[in-house]
């Protein structure tokens, strides 16, 4: 039977990304993605749930994410879930699932985009200079008129 490994996450980066070298010269950053839930009780009481995940990426991709991300900025993500396993000093085996980003999109505004994150020299990011396509998920509704007149409520 085949099998599906696949993630969509829209949340808010914990930390600024980590954006470090692999021995082979690539690339890889990791950060912190809170995805935050609200909901009612049985007896209608209003909770929030915050759910904590770890995500990576590589290449030209975690450039673009320590370039033009920072803590608490919103981002979509789309990848896979990877179990990493490890043991202790102490020999103790311990494993996480952290997400494998292979895509992600700009949710904020451009306008909050362009003024969340300087460059390197102190200059402001313009949302031209992203080596990726830019897209909000509310700017992909396109409104088209004759839909909204055919609405029968």
């Amino acid at each position: 039977m085949a099998s599906l490994n696949k993630v969509l996450l829209i949340g808010n980066l914990t930390r600024d990304p980590d954006v470090r070298m692999m021995t082979n010269g690539r690339p890889v950053c990791n950060f912190g993605l809170a995805l935050n839930r609200s909901y009612k009780d049985a007896e209608g009481n209003r909770k929030d749930e915050t759910t904590f995940v770890d995500v990576e990426c590589f290449g030209p991709r975690a450039e673009a994410v320590g370039r033009f991300f920072t803590k608490g900025r919103a981002i979509f993500v789309e990848g896979r879930l990877k179990l990493d396993q490890w043991e202790t000093k102490e020999g103790e085996k311990r494993s996480a699932i952290r997400v494998v980003l292979d895509n992600f999109e700009f949710v904020d505004s451009r306008q909050e985009a362009t003024s969340s994150k300087a460059g390197p020299s102190g200059d402001k990011i313009s949302a031209q200079e992203s080596p990726l396509k830019e897209k909000s998920i509310a700017d992909s509704r396109v409104a088209d008129p004759e839909l909204d007149e055919d609405v029968p409520f």
